[in-house]
């Protein structure tokens, strides 16, 4: 499942997030080629962040998933995440940052197993 986490430093509170959340669901689905109903997206508004020793308007963003990510996708995600930030919360794509993680099915299944057995106690 992937999994893209979204932390700004702007407040998001009047914003309509359900159309960020919408957008960058379908992106990443596209692009990763996984069907949207295994794609999550979290998004956290007015978290404290510096960016180039400013505060303005930035992102950070971790994108998650198990295969579907290389160097063409990576740069295409960035891409076009970074359009929706800054055509729904007027962020710069220069003040945004993405990293990516491509885990394998085995690690993941793993942490599964062990995120299950913390849940039972």
């Amino acid at each position: 499942m992937p999994c893209l986490n979204l932390s700004t430093n702007v407040n998001v509170e009047g914003v309509d997030t359900s159309s960020i959340l919408k957008e960058a669901t379908s992106t990443v689905a596209d692009l990763i080629g996984k069907p949207e109903a295994y794609v999550m997206i979290v998004l956290k508004g007015s978290v404290p962040i510096a960016f180039g020793g400013t505060e303005e308007p930035a992102a950070y963003g971790e994108l998650v998933s198990i295969g579907g990510l290389n160097p063409s996708v990576n740069k295409k995600l960035s891409a076009a995440i970074s359009a929706i930030l800054e055509a729904k919360l007027s962020i710069p794509p220069s003040r945004f940052f993405l990293k990516f993680y491509d885990t394998k099915a085995y690690q993941s299944q793993e942490h599964a197993q062990c995120l299950h057995a913390l849940h039972q106690y």
